[in-house]
């Protein structure tokens, strides 16, 4: 029994000692767990940062792929934009050094108008019925000369008549002898000229004397010979010789160091100071005051045109010879009772020139897009030139191959402005109530569709080509444009006044300058006045002879006598010869 206690009391001890090995045993195991696990912990973080470094550099890359990506494709853009405004270029240069002056719509073009503003009406009014029948132009004939000198030369030319006839002697018949009778004649004519002729008038005034009050009083009564006033004192200038010089300048664009050389040609020795001189005292003295008869006549209107163009003066104060002046041109619009044209000489082009000149002026001004003129008062509303519009098409179609302007953006563009004058031509002898009228009914539906159709081009039209040019002119212009349908006085563009400028542009191009600011300003009193002559029918150079021979014999008489010279009073012999 001791023994089977001791024993068990052994294994009990020993079953002690083994659970005690384990528990801590177990515990020294789970003290490492826990090292373990935090290790662990540690490299898990660790790794996971070293993952986002990974991540946060890869999306770095990504980023700098992605914006060089996007750099490059702008790039090639921009170069492709480039080349093809390059390509623009050379095509309108070459355009314009070859091709034509003329804005008419190219064949193709006129071939694509009819469906195209098909579908501009039928935008507006949702059918094709809607759309207007293509409007007949009338074209210009030439007339054929018939070779007979009698259709060249204006009705009422002196013929000098020259008789060949057999003499005395001669009028025997070399077979009988018996006397010659006239039985027909055979006429031709043939066209004579000769240069210009020159000679010397004196005007001899005598003096007169009672010698039956000399006998009896002691003196005698004098009486002089009334003298005509000259025209410029101490000058041995004549009216004819002024009105030739100016005619000759201004009229036909001859400068006077051609006419110098011409004269001298003929033995007549006058310098290009003498002429200078001539015209510029002429034209301050007596066409001056007749040019601010005419200035305000002008403000007078209600409906005006205006433009500008360049002109270098080389000895203005202040400014090099080499400095941008500019001559400015206002004229009346067609439905004036009579037609004036006006130029003025400014330095620049500010719109403070322009209401300065239309200062007494109210109403609308037919403009370009410049922008200076829609800086002025508010009581002149500018009023848009579609043919401006229409110009920036035709430029836009000019730059594309032949083969593809056809269905091109820009002649969609060109055609609808083409429309719009078509539709004119057609309200030309229409009263302005029955135009105004017409134009609401038939071309607003046109203008409401080529807005929307701009506008939807637009943007996906690069804006620096030709064609997204065209379209930001067409919309920054719009409110301008579409003045025209307020009155039915109004014109669809500028023609009138581009037409007026046009003869100043040409003289420019043979005497290229004005040598100080009051010879240009002479040469724009010279040209309102030559201008306006034209304008109203008057040979230019008969009509100068007549101002200047008689403006300062009435000067002394009458002091509105400039009223009386207006190109509207000129009498009949001032008018052009009819062909």
């Amino acid at each position: 029994m001791k023994t089977l206690a001791f024993c068990r009391v052994l294994w009990y001890n020993v079953c002690m000692e083994n659970r005690e090995m384990q528990t801590s045993n177990t515990e020294e195991m789970v003290t490492i767990s826990c090292a373990e696990y935090e290790r662990l912990q540690q490299e898990n973080a660790q790794l996971e940062a070293k993952s986002a470094k990974l991540e946060e550099a890869h999306a770095r890359l990504e980023a700098k792929f992605a914006a060089r990506e996007q750099e490059q494709a702008q790039v090639i853009t921009s170069l492709t934009l480039q080349n093809e405004w390059l390509l623009e270029q050379l095509k309108l240069s070459k355009k314009k050094l070859f091709g034509r002056s003329s804005e008419q719509a190219e064949q193709m073009v006129m071939e694509q108008l009819s469906f195209t503003y098909n579908e501009a009406e039928a935008y507006v009014s949702g059918t094709k019925a809607a759309a207007e029948k293509p409007v007949a132009v009338k074209a210009h004939e030439r007339k054929r000369q018939s070779g007979n000198v009698l259709d060249v030369v204006p009705e009422g030319t002196r013929t000098e008549v020259v008789e060949h006839r057999l003499p005395e002697n001669e009028l025997t018949c070399s077979a009988c002898g018996s006397e010659l009778v006239e039985i027909g004649k055979e006429v031709r004519r043939t066209l004579q000229m000769k240069p210009a002729e020159f000679w010397i008038r004196e005007d001899v005034y005598y003096t007169y004397a009672c010698k039956n009050c000399e006998q009896g009083t002691g003196e005698a009564n004098i009486v002089k010979a009334a003298k005509e006033p000259a025209l410029l004192p101490g000058s041995f200038a004549s009216a004819e010789a002024v009105a030739y010089l100016a005619a000759q300048k201004f009229v036909m664009y001859s400068p006077l160091y051609r006419l110098k050389q011409e004269f001298q040609r003929q033995g007549l020795k006058l310098s290009r100071q003498t002429m200078a001189n001539w015209i510029l005292q002429a034209s301050d003295t007596w066409l001056r005051p007749v040019y601010d008869v005419l200035h305000r006549q002008l403000c007078k209107e209600t409906v005006l045109h205006g433009d500008e163009t360049t002109l270098q003066v080389l000895k203005e104060p202040g400014r090099t010879s080499t400095s941008k002046s500019y001559m400015w041109v206002y004229r009346t619009s067609g439905c004036a009772e009579y037609p004036i044209v006006l130029y003025e000489y400014q330095p620049s082009r500010k719109a403070e020139h322009a209401a300065a000149f239309l200062k007494d002026f109210s109403g609308w001004l037919h403009a370009d897009g410049y922008q200076g003129y829609h800086k002025l008062p508010e009581n002149i509303r500018v009023v848009g030139c579609w043919a401006h519009a229409r110009r920036k098409f035709d430029e836009a179609l000019q730059t594309l191959p032949k083969e593809k302007r056809q269905e091109s953006l820009a002649a969609t563009g060109e055609c609808y402005c083409t429309r719009l004058f078509q539709l004119e031509q057609a309200l030309v002898e229409l009263t302005p109530e029955e135009r105004y009228t017409k134009r609401l009914e038939l071309e607003k539906p046109v203008l409401d569709a080529l807005l929307a159709w701009a506008n939807e081009t637009s943007a996906k039209t690069a804006p620096k080509s030709a064609l997204g040019k065209a379209l930001h002119y067409l919309r920054e212009q719009w409110p301008y444009l579409v003045r025209y349908l307020e009155d039915g006085r109004l014109e669809l563009s500028n023609n009138r006044a581009e037409r007026s400028i046009k003869p100043f542009v040409i003289g420019r191009k043979n005497w290229l300058f004005s040598n100080t600011p009051a010879g240009a300003q002479s040469s724009a009193v010279i040209y309102s006045l030559i201008e306006t002559a034209k304008e109203n029918d008057l040979d230019p150079y008969r009509y100068l002879v007549w101002l200047l021979h008689n403006a300062p014999d009435m000067s002394r008489t009458d002091e509105a006598w400039a009223e009386s010279f207006l190109p509207v009073n000129a009498p009949q012999e001032c008018r052009s010869p009819k062909s």
